[in-house]
């Protein structure tokens, strides 16, 4: 027999018996369809979690003068506007901005409060994805001149200004006055309580020029495409302040690089192991469904035996009747996993639309889970299609 007319006598006996078809491929659905929707949501939700981490700087850090874990800098070792120049050349770099920072008391009129002061570029916001909430940011006029203007935390402004727009006031910050141009959006608090708002932007070039005379900074922040391009661009950057401040082959680097790419790469080894997980736990359901499409097919072939004494005896083979019952096992698990694909798919839009829930729907899964659907009725077919294809013509013509 040739394999076209094998597939038509499997499909008219899969047809023939519809009910029992669906019920037998339920298995197969059911599996496929919860693996990709557990692979969806679980890969949605390490999507929203990267793009949360990238809005508050897990696609950035920061270089700092001193030895990570070391109170005193043991090296007179200084940070300048310069390197920061020198790394926003760099390929991997986006944004840059050297940081400087003090407490000061800020004052208006009659009202005051001591606040985090910070010098800083224009990149800055962009690295913390932190914009002003009404009014400007300054811009590099601004850092080029020198200006004296500021940019108030939400926090800073609500205890000097109250409900009244601080943006056009002027405010003192160690005997000079600034402009107010804009109100940051609020932060809230870090995990460890500290008020993020509670702070006043001011251009770098002021706070060296009319907060502290220095021509050095603290520290520079940086930012990059993605978390992933994290490791290149350290290394990059500390042969790159090796090199300009002319660090000897033995000589420690009295700088260091903090960022938060090992809570990053935690958090997603977690949810690639919460996604193997999932996935294997619904895949239980497509070995469930190949033990029924096992059975069922057990059950055709005794329910065929005299079927099957027939074309034996009219000259089939044992290898046409094997490939035939393996055809209706194989076609039942692809048109399982065919429909569980259709429903998986369904489902995590579903899913995704009342619990505003991001999903992503993985090309590989579904691959994945419709190939071993198609395995499953390879090897649980097996078995029944040998034992239609061994059975004895005389004894079969005689089964009643």
């Amino acid at each position: 027999m040739n394999p076209l007319s094998a597939f038509k006598v499997a499909y008219r006996a899969i047809e023939s018996n519809k009910i029992r078809s669906i019920l037998t491929t339920l298995g197969i659905i059911i599996g496929v369809a919860a693996v990709i929707c557990l692979v969806a949501v679980t890969q949605g939700a390490e999507k929203m979690i990267e793009d949360q981490l990238t809005s508050l700087g897990g696609n950035s850090f920061i270089v700092k003068t001193g030895k990570r874990g070391v109170g005193s800098q043991e090296k007179a070792y200084i940070l300048t506007p310069k390197d920061a120049e020198a790394i926003g050349e760099l390929e991997m770099v986006t944004h840059v901005s050297p940081i400087i920072d003090i407490g000061q008391q800020i004052i208006w009129g009659s009202q005051d409060w001591y606040s985090l002061v910070l010098g800083v570029g224009t990149d800055f916001v962009n690295i913390n994805d932190w914009y002003p909430d009404s009014g400007n940011f300054f811009n590099n006029q601004d850092v080029a001149a020198a200006a004296r203007v500021c940019v108030l935390g939400k926090t800073v402004a609500s205890n000097l200004f109250g409900s009244e727009n601080p943006a056009g006031q002027t405010v003192r910050i160690n005997k000079n006055i600034f402009n107010v141009i804009g109100v940051m959006g609020s932060l809230g608090q870090t995990s460890g309580g500290r008020d993020q708002d509670d702070v006043v932007l001011i251009p770098y070039t002021t706070f060296q020029k009319s907060i502290k005379a220095i021509n050095q900074v603290e520290s520079i922040s940086v930012s990059v495409r993605t978390s992933e391009d994290i490791p290149i661009a350290e290394t990059q950057i500390i042969n790159l302040l090796r090199e300009r401040h002319r660090y000897g082959a033995d000589e420690e680097d009295s700088f260091y690089i903090k960022s938060q790419l090992s809570i990053i790469n935690r958090i997603f080894a977690i949810s690639r192991i919460m996604t193997i997980l999932l996935a294997s736990v619904a895949s239980i359901s497509l070995l469930v469904g190949g033990i029924g499409i096992m059975n069922i097919m057990l059950v055709s072939v005794s329910e065929r035996t005299r079927e099957i004494g027939i074309r034996m005896a009219v000259g089939a083979k044992e290898k046409d009747i094997l490939v035939q019952f393996l055809i209706e096992s194989v076609l039942l698990s692809l048109a399982g996993g065919a429909i569980g694909v259709l429903v998986g798919i369904l489902g995590s839009q579903i899913a995704s639309y009342f619990t505003n829930w991001p999903v992503v729907i993985s090309p590989g899964a579904t691959l994945l889970a419709f190939s071993v659907a198609a395995i499953i009725g390879i090897f649980f077919g097996i078995y029944p299609a040998r034992k239609a294809s061994k059975l004895d013509p005389i004894e079969a013509l005689r089964y009643e």
